[in-house]
């Protein structure tokens, strides 16, 4: 596999050498006009194999193109695998990639993390693939440079060699399927997922059921940052930050805000259906096979963000 998807990315500079998008470019690329304006090599691949083929960032203007879960990104910038108070995970992955924004925002978090007792910092998962894009496996999301998987587990040293990165686990925070936290929860996680809400920059924080109701219950202070912390089945091993498009990102789509309010409710809903399963609607349709997406799935731009350098 590994093989092949060298091929493909070899396929890709070759067809991309007449087209390259110069460096800095940003809005505004060379458009896709339809499936017979692709170049050769792109026609009838999955979209994950080709971001997936990617090693490095392009060389071009830190710009974020699309969607959450339908995007890629131009000029992105990796994480230093070790950082004063940060870890990156899993460096087999190559998804230490982010827009500059968001590995701004790690390096913030993670110093705020190390002034918590017990913690030297954070441990960092999934980003994003050096220019984003659909990843070859996982997520569906993350393709813009501006998702960040936090680890649930405290670092108790920031010295792990390669092979620790790979074997090491985190911790479950989670109790009852979700409905509740267990006793691996401390403050110190509510303080650090309180950081990360607070920075201007976060839309949403995704959690399990159980930590947002936990946190809703235990919160003293401002409440406005709960707002951001919406309860999504797992993550319970990990947090997961979207940051908002940044300022001037034409080409980027924000999701809408969440609904006004603290969310508490919603949460403790959440915990009563999974306490109490609702009884399953028949009438309800079928969820559609998830298709593989393709290019012409993805802005226009996307193509030229593969093809330069």
């Amino acid at each position: 596999m590994v093989r092949n998807l060298r091929l493909i990315a070899l396929a890709i500079g070759l067809a991309g050498c007449a087209a390259s998008a110069p460096q800095g470019a940003g809005p505004g690329l060379e458009p896709i006009l339809s499936t017979q304006s692709l170049p050769a090599a792109m026609k009838g691949v999955e979209a994950k194999r080709l971001f997936g083929a990617m090693t490095h960032g392009s060389r071009q203007a830190p710009t974020p193109f699309g969607s959450y879960a339908k995007g890629c990104f131009a000029g992105g910038a990796q994480l230093p695998e070790t950082g004063p108070t940060w870890q990156a995970m899993r460096l087999s992955r190559n998804r230490n990639w982010g827009h500059p924004e968001t590995i701004d925002f790690i390096e913030k978090l993670s110093a705020f993390a190390a002034t918590q007792p017990g913690w030297k910092g954070l441990y960092v998962g999934d980003i994003s693939q050096p220019r984003g894009g659909p990843m070859l496996t996982g997520h569906s999301s993350h393709q813009m440079g501006l998702d960040v998987d936090i680890w649930m587990l405290p670092p108790k040293r920031l010295d792990l060699d390669r092979a620790e990165r790979e074997n090491l686990s985190s911790i479950s925070l989670r109790r009852a399927n979700g409905a509740y936290t267990n006793d691996n929860w401390t403050p110190q996680h509510h303080a650090i997922i309180r950081a990360a809400a607070q920075d201007p920059r976060t839309a949403r924080i995704f959690i399990f059921p159980g930590a947002k109701a936990r946190m809703c219950k235990e919160e003293t202070g401002d409440r406005a940052w709960l707002r951001k912390v919406r309860p999504w089945w797992g993550h319970h091993y990990h947090f997961h930050v979207r940051l908002n498009c940044p300022k001037g990102a034409r080409s980027c789509t924000n999701r809408a805000a969440p609904p006004a309010g603290d969310g508490c409710a919603e949460a403790e809903e959440w915990v009563q259906n999974i306490l109490k399963p609702p009884p399953p609607d028949p009438t309800a349709p079928r969820p559609a096979p998830r298709r593989e997406l393709v290019m012409t799935d993805l802005p226009r731009e996307c193509v030229s963000v593969l093809q330069a350098d």
